[in-house]
């Protein structure tokens, strides 16, 4: 079971959690006055034991899958000459992304479908949040990136070799991965620097952070308040995308067909 952590701090205890009222018939109360819980559990997909492997092999499918095709874009991406510019660039980026955020959830998740005690220790579950977070991240700069990389090659064609520059590439791509990370550590570090004193079990099957901010004891603000700015910051991104798109399909429909123009060749 847990070990939690008294208040005194030479004084350490083993408890069994009891389980609470109906009203939080799924989480799980120290009968203590604890200040610290040293881990978590992770409530899965489900509890039915005949769920388990054939939801092991769903996962398992989606997960190789993802894989499969990222590997395939990274190398067709990488190896072929043919594929050598910026829209290929962010692409295999893309695909990098992809795969590190599919294989930080679904290593964990894997794994628990044949352990009976789904547990994972508290420094384990901030590493699998920061990393999560920080190819979630990325995964969303990247897809803006990829939305100015399209718009610039189809409304200023021929500026496209200037604006789109591999230096700029680099430098997009270099920024994205910056800001990821600088947002993981700060909203990973402002979520693990509550204290957890009650409950120990995340309605997830990976640590998330709604799921680990609702079982803190402590003031909330804080990381509730960087994680709202984060979360608007990102939606600003979604935003500048759909502009894009909605400015490539106005530019769509102004500029003639090659058909059209071809007819129009034809005809003079």
């Amino acid at each position: 079971m847990p070990v939690l952590e008294k208040n005194s701090p030479n004084d350490v205890t083993t408890s069994s959690f009891l389980p609470q009222t109906d009203e939080f018939p799924n989480s799980y109360v120290a009968p203590g006055n604890f200040t610290r819980v040293t881990e978590f559990i992770l409530t899965g997909v489900s509890d039915c034991p005949e769920l388990q492997i054939p939801l092991f092999f769903v996962f398992l499918v989606i997960y190789g899958l993802t894989v499969a095709g990222s590997l395939i874009i990274i190398t067709l991406t990488s190896v072929d000459s043919r594929l050598q510019t910026s829209m290929y660039f962010f692409l295999r980026h893309l695909a990098m992304i992809n795969f590190g955020n599919s294989t930080v959830i679904a290593s964990k998740r894997l794994i628990n479908f044949f352990v009976k005690k789904k547990t994972t220790f508290y420094y384990e579950c901030a590493t699998q949040l920061g990393v999560f977070l920080v190819f979630i991240v990325a995964e969303v700069f990247m897809l803006a990136v990829m939305a100015y990389d399209c718009y610039v090659a189809i409304c200023n064609p021929l500026l496209y070799m200037v604006v789109v520059s591999q230096r700029v590439c680099f430098l997009l791509v270099s920024l994205t991965y910056l800001y990821s990370f600088s947002t993981a550590v700060v909203a990973s570090s402002a979520v693990f620097s509550m204290s957890y004193c009650s409950s120990n079990v995340i309605n997830h099957f990976f640590c998330n952070i709604v799921g680990v901010i609702a079982l803190s004891c402590s003031d909330t603000y804080f990381p509730e308040t960087s994680d709202f700015i984060s979360a608007k910051f990102i939606l600003n991104f979604f935003l500048f995308q759909l502009m894009q798109f909605i400015q490539l399909f106005y530019e769509r429909l102004r500029v003639p067909s090659l058909d059209m123009l071809s007819s129009w060749v034809q005809f003079d």
